[in-house]
């Protein structure tokens, strides 16, 4: 189990709680948004320090505006090789963005797959992501657009999440809990290796509201998960996203 902490709002739900209504439990319920596929990629590089991450800081006016992110969006239309080919067209989607992002040009064929998002029924507008990682050379220079994109950074995983606890940067759960995993191994080449060594991690999340007032994304595995409560004793897979910060809980998954 992990813990950190961080600045609440003001209404009580962690500023990074990005899943909006918690009501719906239903794909076919009246309102729920349809997926939009995306893809991202984690480029790692290895230093005397250890393995950092690159990641960039969206422009405030945009989705997840604010937000340190991997490069990534939107998969389109002309991104995919053939028809059926969503792995590829997830491939090519986050390579196209590391480009125009970030200015790197990476080969969406060395991509290891890590996960794979789907966030939890509601309004708000919903990003079904494939998480890649692939390993970059240190000295690459990187060249943002200023638009989409305002900062960059190289970063160890750990360090990111201690800004995170300390108020420093948002970040959104899916990209917390990448950092979380991605903290536990060193350097760039062992990442890849435990990734491509064991299967990705899918994460169909649903959010409920606990008894303590904290909202929880849940994953299968969770003792709530199937109940949608938060309150059943057992098995743990989850991320409360208390007030004064994330903390992940996992007795079932190995990561």
């Amino acid at each position: 189990m992990a813990e950190q902490g961080d600045t609440p709002t003001q209404s009580g739900q962690h500023r990074n709680d990005m899943y909006g209504n918690i009501d719906a439990r239903s794909e076919d319920e009246a309102g729920v948004a349809e997926l939009i596929p995306a893809a991202t990629v984690v480029l790692l590089r290895d230093t005397p320090q250890g393995a950092e991450v690159l990641m960039l800081k969206k422009n405030s006016k945009i989705t997840f505006g604010g937000m340190w992110v991997f490069p990534g969006g939107k998969i389109d239309a002309e991104d995919y090789p053939t028809a059926d080919d969503v792995d590829g067209a997830a491939r090519a989607a986050a390579a196209r963005e590391t480009e125009e992002e970030a200015g790197l040009s990476v080969s969406a064929e060395e991509f290891v797959q890590i996960a794979h998002w789907t966030p939890p029924p509601g309004p708000q507008k919903r990003f079904a992501t494939w998480f890649f990682a692939a390993h970059v050379s240190g000295d690459q220079a990187i060249a943002i657009d200023d638009g989409e994109i305002k900062e960059h950074s190289w970063i160890r995983p750990e360090d990111a999440l201690a800004k995170h606890a300390a108020g420093e940067i948002d970040l959104v759960p899916p990209t917390w809990i990448t950092l979380y995993h991605l903290s536990r191994y060193n350097p760039a080449t062992e990442v890849l290796r435990h990734f491509q060594q064991n299967s990705y991690k899918t994460y169909r999340t649903r959010v409920v509201k606990a008894a303590s007032g904290d909202r929880v994304a849940l994953w299968r595995g969770d003792s709530g998960y199937d109940e949608w409560d938060a309150d059943v004793e057992g098995a743990r897979h989850r991320l409360v996203m208390a007030k004064d910060g994330f903390r992940f809980e996992n007795t079932v998954e190995t990561y």
